[in-house]
């Protein structure tokens, strides 16, 4: 399952985090100084799930900003009725 929306394209991107240390200048200090700096992926919230593409009911993987957006359509639950 590769890491990319179906809908939008969103996929993993690189990039890094930086830790610092120190108080800024603003606040009375003497500044704040990089410590650390580590690479690193951001990742997308993506899921599979059942969705409505072209009257077809499939299962596309799709980032949680796409589902909150409403550009899913997700399909119709059935009810089954038990046999008496």
């Amino acid at each position: 399952m590769s890491r990319q929306c179906e809908i939008c394209g969103k996929k993993v991107v690189a990039g890094g985090s930086i830790r610092r240390r120190g108080l800024a200048k603003k606040l009375g200090g003497v500044g704040s100084r990089v410590i650390a700096r580590n690479n690193r992926m951001f990742r997308p919230n993506v899921h599979r799930m059942r969705a409505v593409v072209n009257g077809a009911i499939k299962r596309i993987t799709v980032c949680s900003s796409c589902v909150q957006a409403g550009k899913v359509t997700k399909p119709v639950k059935r009810n089954f009725e038990k046999a008496a």
